[in-house]
């Protein structure tokens, strides 16, 4: 109990620090954007979503099915929001506990002693585990971890009870209840993450291995001739377990394996068969590598982090062969030992003049270098065990040989990593540092196996010193690394600089976005030009350089970029919908439609965000609806809105989509529906002013003054600098014949938007109907400044100058006006009487 102790305090002082991380990477995508974790969204999308919050039977779904990870961020997010601290002290305090779980089970493998503690200590401190546990995405991992774990220790008791059940029925009730409950944490491990399942194959090298001791020809015979009936059934168990699992998993997903992009795993996309196999072949060693070195660690593996191996005289193929060539005399020297010799007598096997029952033996487990209990092999046994001399101080049981250790341990490293092999099926990454966390735990007990074996065989104390000092040391640097790279991981800046080395293109490129948000543009910019520069047909890259170059107003960088991303990835909506904004701000009214539609047109399939590429597409309906409805078409852009409706994500904000529909209902003159959505709007966001702002003229025009009003002051309180709010209100004011309001609200509304031509505009004219003409002429003459060649400010200008009685200034400007409209009857017509009354006045004119 104190080695299970020791080992999770370790494990709680190394990483103690990820507590002030903040999100970082896959963080974002699976907790800040997941729909499945807000209070609104109902329980039941987790069991029907996958882990990103995509419904799982759709084409684009990373199959990733982990509710019980999902459920686990969701309670975090009711306790504490988005708040990063409790998310890392669940991680950590999960880490802790499959430490600790991890000491007590490897502790009747090694004999106890300081072997469990090295290995517990071992596990605490390997780097690997810093993505798993310092990415809060890594739960998922650390949580198929521990039930991996629970399942495992509840199969080796059932092993040990399972002698027993033959004689009582008691132990048989027990035997079969922690079966159960095996059976039952593996379905846990499951649903925490996929590679949990393979907890029911690493319990059968238990048994075969560690409980009975089996070599391979054995256990060969041992199925073929059913000479262990208790063993089989416990086998059979756990195989029609596992099939049923797998079974309702794959059903569960859709019953179709996920679709990955190219970058995500090159070599998957090959379509070279050596490429593929030399590749695929080549990725265990680098896993291999890192548990025993991991020095060089990374957050993405992707893209060409590790290039692709075309052919056989590429030099990385050496790694494979010693790899494998290592691999090999690990499992030959598991095997390599005969059997013990055995004989049968009445049924039962005897081995060494030990009784076996059922297979199981019954005696203290013992070394293969053969150390002895103080137990007398003789002495009287109680339930099969042996019974202590009463004289001698009883020994703790020594572990199993160990040939058998190592054959367990190769199948904890290799079992549970089977999946990420591409040996099934195509994974969607390269390299994945989490993966690795249920694997080490047999490299963990593997090389503390190893140092045990090095240490019982050696009878030099100095060599035993030394040994345990490299042990010792090897704690210590791997701390001292588990550390360091925790510091990595406090800020996505700092996690994506460290990963520059190892896959410049995608650290370049995430490098960027941070930098973009924290305001250093300029550095953004040269952060997506590295990462063009390592990977020049990245989409997201492309886009992003487009975006931070239209923020920056150089539109046609930014529209020439747009359209690479959408030649890298046609179905790319964000990047047409861009070029949509930019031709409507250039003009370009016709050919913004056509990019609208366009884009609306896109299909979802098989795309690995759908929720962002609807959320595009309805954008792109919504833009289009707006430049329909300022173009008088109100049906067809109540059409693009309802289209907009359908097509909408949960998580898109539809307050702006709602006003704009009620806006094409009243001009349609439908005041019931446009009141409908106005509400709608105010439901979705109460704080959305535009919406105060509609709803509020909505309801002066049916004649719930006092209501309107309402509504208008709760806008100007909402944003009192607006001046879109005051301007709003001086037209409700004006029409209530409050003269005197209206004109002080139009003068704050041009004095706080004083750059914003429509509100200056529009201020302009309802000081003329206040008949404020001196106020008005200044901010006429404001509003063709701000737009010197907009004919109806120029128009307007000269009609207050006129009435003003500055007639030559008026001839002025109504002759600007003409220029740029020369068609314009109400310009002519004011022209023509200014020219009558200067006639009269005998003043010169311009047409005379």
């Amino acid at each position: 109990m104190i080695a299970e102790l020791v080992c999770g305090a370790v494990a709680l002082l190394l990483y103690v620090n990820t507590l002030s991380a903040d999100f970082c990477y896959d963080d974002s995508r699976a907790i800040k954007t997941n729909q499945d974790l807000l209070p609104d969204t109902p329980w039941t999308n987790i069991l029907y979503d996958d882990f990103w919050g995509t419904l799982l039977t759709h084409s684009g779904s990373h199959k990733s099915f982990r509710p019980l990870c999902t459920l686990s961020f969701r309670l975090n997010y009711i306790l504490g929001g988005l708040d990063p601290w409790g998310y890392h002290l669940v991680n950590v305090g999960l880490h802790c506990c499959v430490t600790a779980l991890f000491t007590a089970f490897c502790r009747p493998l090694l004999g106890g002693g300081p072997w469990s503690l090295l290995a517990g200590l071992l596990f605490a401190s390997h780097p690997i585990h810093t993505e798993a546990v310092a990415g809060v995405v890594g739960r998922a991992d650390v949580g198929a971890a521990f039930c991996f774990l629970v399942s495992l220790m509840c199969y080796a008791r059932h092993c040990h009870l399972r002698p027993l059940a033959e004689h009582s029925s008691g132990s048989a009730w027990r035997a079969g209840l922690w079966m159960t409950g095996s059976l039952g944490a593996a379905a846990a491990s499951l649903l925490w993450k996929e590679q949990g399942v393979t907890v029911l194959a690493v319990s059968a090298v238990y048994d075969l291995c560690v409980v009975h001791r089996l070599r391979l020809r054995e256990a060969i015979m041992l199925v073929l001739k059913r000479r262990n009936v208790s063993l089989l059934v416990s086998l059979a168990w756990l195989v029609c377990w596992g099939i049923i699992l797998l079974f309702v998993r794959f059903y569960w997903m859709g019953s179709r394996p996920p679709n990955f992009s190219n970058s995500d795993n090159p070599a998957a996309d090959s379509p070279h068969v050596l490429t593929r196999a030399l590749t695929f072949l080549y990725l265990p060693a680098i896993n291999a590598w890192l548990l025993l070195c991991p020095d060089r660690l990374s957050f993405d593996w992707s893209m060409d982090a590790l290039p692709l191996l075309r052919c056989i005289t590429d030099w990385r193929n050496l790694q494979s062969v010693l790899f494998y060539s290592g691999l090999a005399l690990l499992v030959w020297f598991g095997l390599r030992s005969p059997p013990l010799h055995s004989a049968t007598v009445n049924g039962k096997s005897y081995t060494n003049g030990k009784s076996i029952t059922n297979g199981h033996d019954s005696t203290p487990l013992q070394d293969n270098n053969h150390y002895r209990d103080s137990q007398s092999l003789d002495s009287p046994r109680i339930n099969g065990y042996h019974k202590a001399h009463p004289l001698k101080t009883p020994q703790k049981s020594l572990a199993p040989p160990t040939e058998n250790v190592v054959i367990f341990a190769l199948g904890l490293l290799a079992l549970p990593f089977i999946p990420a092999t591409n040996l099934l099926f195509y994974v969607g990454f390269v390299v994945a540092e989490r993966v690795l966390y249920i694997p080490s735990m047999g490299f963990c007990l593997l090389v503390t196996a190893g140092l045990r074996s090095v240490f019982m065989r050696c009878r030099s104390k100095s060599f035993r010193g030394v040994l345990m000092s490299c042990a010792a040391g090897l704690v210590l640097i791997y701390s001292l690394k588990t550390v360091r790279r925790n510091q990595d991981w406090q800020t996505e800046e700092m996690l994506y600089r460290s990963g520059l080395s190892v896959n410049p293109a995608k650290a370049w490129g995430n490098l960027g976005n941070v930098l973009k948000n924290q305001g250093k543009m300029a550095e953004a910019e040269k952060a997506y030009r590295n990462a063009l520069y390592y990977r020049g047909n990245m989409a997201d890259m492309l886009y992003n350089l487009g975006l931070l170059l239209q923020e920056r107003e150089q539109l046609s960088e930014a529209f020439h970029y747009y359209k690479l991303a959408i030649r890298s990835r046609p179905t790319l909506a964000a990047a047409y919908l861009n070029i949509g904004i930019i031709q409507v701000s250039q003009g370009n009214i016709e050919e913004a439609k056509r990019t609208f539609l366009s884009c609306a047109n896109i299909p979802d399939e098989n795309l690995k965000d759908p929720h962002a590429h609807k959320s595009s597409v309805t954008s792109c309906l919504y833009n289009l609806g707006k430049l329909l409805h300022e173009h008088g078409q109100h049906e067809e852009a109540l059409s693009m809105y309802k289209k907009a409706v359908l097509k909408m994500p949960r998580q898109f904000a539809p307050q702006s989509l709602y006003n704009m529909m009620g806006e094409a209902y009243m001009r349609l003159n439908n005041l019931e529906e446009a009141g409908r959505w106005y509400r709608e709007s105010l439901k979705a966001k109460p704080d959305h002013i535009p919406a105060h702002l509609t709803y509020g003229k909505l309801l002066s025009i049916v004649g719930q003054k006092s209501e309107a009003e309402r509504y208008f002051l709760k806008a100007i309180e909402l944003d009192p600098a607006r001046g879109n709010c005051y301007m709003h209100y001086g037209q409700f004011l004006l029409e209530q014949s409050r003269l005197g309001e209206a004109a002080a609200m139009a003068e704050k509304a041009a004095e706080l938007d004083s750059s914003e031509f429509d509100v200056v505009f529009n201020a302009a004219h309802m000081l003329r109907q206040a008949n404020q003409n001196e106020a008005a002429e200044r901010y006429y003459g404001k509003a063709a400044d701000l737009r010197p060649h907009h004919p109806a400010a120029l128009m307007n200008l000269g009609a207050i100058l006129h009435l003003n009685g500055k007639l030559k200034e008026a001839e002025s400007n109504y002759l600007l006006a003409l220029q740029l409209k020369p068609d314009d009857l109400i310009t002519q017509s004011n022209l023509q009487k200014l020219w009558n009354v200067m006639q009269k006045q005998d003043l010169r004119t311009t047409g005379s």
